[in-house]
């Protein structure tokens, strides 16, 4: 076993590799960038070293300084994790020239799976299931186009060189695929510096089903069941589960065998997940194949008990595997939530700002919380918005699902949006609660996790009220406590003096009145204060409230809308339209990036653009002005 190991890695995957690495006697090293300089995975390695500035590709993403503080450090070995440097062949190069011992698959192994379109070639060789599509090298956007056109829409366009959902792109009609197909390439070009792309048949309904493999250099290898990620937004996931729900135990170990046959296609070595999608017949079809850590494989460590990152480490030192297939068992059932810095009815807009208030829920043997961040700390627009991963395991999966919904109740984040009720709204929906999921989950099931509808409104609304009465109540029996005249009548919460007391609440979107006489019982309620408001996690659901001021009239019922602002802080990457030039409304009119996503500024309606007030590659502030615009039409 190695002696000290650096991790090339931040935030909670570096942190979780330093917990098993101390268990296993390992010493660590952390590097980090000027904006981790406080970061919790520099604070419990054993030591740290400075590799650049905030942003990933004059930190993270540079060889030579990860290289460089490794062997300042005398470590034998580097972790690299998930993203950043973890599938880059060049690095696993680099660091063999080095002597350092690369925690991971073979060169060949990662350049035989760093090209998506050469995967399906050596998988198609190998036997293993595939979807239709183009995968050749010709990039000409006509012959992309074509092939398109011939396969019949809905298709995906995905980057070659990519993952977690980065240049990729749904086109469901031929009008819509140039656009499509430019955007996929900016993003890809951003985020990996390769913009070759691939299309293939997009399945209606179908599954996310992955195959956690390991291998090691003795020629062992074994399959540890599989996990469902059809749950996504954005084409990254969201909320994963294993074992997969539905599937037989006979589909299991067919889509078990076909994976280690893909792993031997490419002699693998270590952790792998090959990704497979499933359609509504129980046919499955190769996607790709990560060479490294998955950000759920916790979901499979809770059912099987193993620690796969001590398998990584002893792979990598040259052990066989610690256990056989006949030795490996399902347990359980567990479920994995990523908890982001993000606005769920924004479109997810990634989310920045610091945590003012962060309350974990309590970990014990089935509730585990893997982050990087502590209270104070801040999310940043360098780098992915995820603050956590809450997993939680029970004996099956109804067990599990009711933990995970009460896990998401207990959660408090303060000073910043999060998906945490979104998340919970998801879990306690009716149909995954039935395992009835594909990857089209959100879409389709939209207005129940949303909680926009009248009906639910009309729920939550005599709750929201009760709770802003009890916390009334609360405020006025603690200031009496504190006053030199306890009884005095303006310590009361009864409304006194007042005909009929009301309340203006909104939940959500609507705004709504209520009397004392609509008022209901808060027993079973959970209520969390926020920034803006508080949080109710009720049994249909999460709502978010605000209690209403009275309305005296501002006089400001104008409103100037012939600026654009920027929704998030992050870089312009693209200005697609002329100042002066006529565009329609829905027109793209900008690109802007943050957290490696792009999101696209539209055309309010028709008009112009008079003014653009940055250009292509400057940093911009959220809330900041991009543009002013001049409409036309309505």
């Amino acid at each position: 076993m190695f002696t000290k190991i650096l991790i090339a890695n931040r935030g909670e995957i570096a942190c979780r590799i330093i917990k098993t690495a101390r268990s296993l006697g390992v010493a660590t090293v952390a590097v980090y960038s000027d904006a981790d300089q406080h970061a919790l995975h520099v604070k419990m390695a054993d030591e740290s070293v400075h590799i650049g500035s905030s942003p990933s590709n004059e930190s993270y993403l540079v060889i030579e300084k990860v290289i460089q503080a490794a062997l300042e450090t005398g470590a034998e070995a580097i972790h690299p994790g998930y993203g950043f440097l973890s599938e880059n062949a060049d690095f696993c190069r680099q660091c063999a020239a080095n002597n350092l011992v690369f925690i991971g698959p073979p060169i060949e192994a990662i350049a035989a799976m760093g090209s998506k379109s050469a995967a399906k070639t050596i998988m198609a060789d190998a036997g293993v299931p595939l979807v239709p599509g183009y995968h050749g090298d010709d990039q000409n956007p006509d012959i992309i186009k074509q092939s398109a056109n011939k396969m019949g829409y809905p298709v995906l366009l995905k980057a070659a060189a990519g993952g977690g959902g980065k240049g990729m792109r749904a086109v469901y009609s031929e009008t819509e695929f140039d656009e499509a197909l430019g955007a996929a390439k900016r993003e890809a070009i951003n985020s990996f510096n390769d913009d070759i792309m691939l299309v293939e048949k997009y399945l209606l309904k179908p599954r996310h089903v992955e195959i956690q493999v390991f291998c090691d250099s003795h020629k062992n290898a074994v399959y540890l069941f599989e996990r469902d990620c059809s749950v996504q937004r954005r084409h990254q996931k969201v909320i994963e589960e294993a074992p997969a729900p539905g599937i037989t135990e006979a589909l299991r170990q067919r889509m078990g065998e076909a994976a280690i046959k893909a792993a031997a296609a490419i002699n693998y070595e270590g952790a792998g997940t090959v990704e497979f999608l499933v359609d509504t017949q129980g046919e499955f079809f190769f996607m790709e194949m990560n060479t490294r850590l998955q950000v759920e494989h916790p979901v499979t460590e809770m059912i099987t008990g193993q620690d796969l990152v001590e398998w990584q480490l002893r792979v990598a030192a040259g052990e066989t595997l610690p256990c056989s297939q006949d030795q490996l068992n399902i347990s359980g059932h567990a479920f994995e939530a990523r908890i982001y810095a993000e606005d769920p009815d924004q479109d997810f807009l990634p989310a920045t700002g610091v945590l003012k208030q962060l309350q974990t829920p309590l970990e014990n043997t089935c509730v585990r919380v893997d982050t990087g961040v502590v209270e104070g700390d801040e999310v940043s627009i360098y780098y992915d918005p995820m603050i956590a991963k809450l997993v939680v395991w029970d004996t099956d999966r109804e067990r599990a699902l009711q933990r995970l919904a009460k896990a998401l109740s207990e959660y408090r984040i303060g000073g910043l949006t999060t998906n945490i009720g979104f998340l919970y709204n998801l879990a306690t929906s009716r149909a995954f609660q039935d395992g009835d999921i594909d990857t089209g989950y959100i879409e389709a099931h939209e207005q129940e996790i949303f909680r926009q509808r009248d009906a639910d409104i009309d729920y939550a609304a005599p709750l929201a009220a009760a709770a802003i009465l009890e916390q009334r109540e609360h405020k006025a029996i603690e200031a009496a406590k504190r006053s030199s005249e306890p009884n005095s009548p303006w310590h009361l919460n009864n409304s006194w003096g007042l005909p009929q007391p009301r309340l203006k609440v909104q939940i959500q979107q609507a705004v709504v009145d209520l009397t004392v006489d609509s008022m209901v019982s808060v027993d079973g309620l959970t209520v969390a204060s926020t920034d803006t408001g508080f949080d109710l996690f009720t049994r249909n659901g999460f709502f978010h409230c605000t209690e209403m001021q009275p309305d005296f009239g501002t006089g400001n019922e104008g409103v100037d809308g012939g600026n654009l602002n920027a929704p998030m802080n992050g870089t312009l990457v693209a200005v697609l339209v002329d100042t002066g030039a006529e565009v329609n409304k829905g027109d793209t009119l900008l690109v802007m990036e943050a957290m490696k996503m792009e999101h696209t500024i539209i055309a309010p309606s028709g008009g112009s653009v008079t003014e653009f007030y940055f250009q292509a590659g400057d940093l911009v502030d959220g809330g900041s002005e991009l543009l002013a615009f001049e409409a036309t039409s309505p």
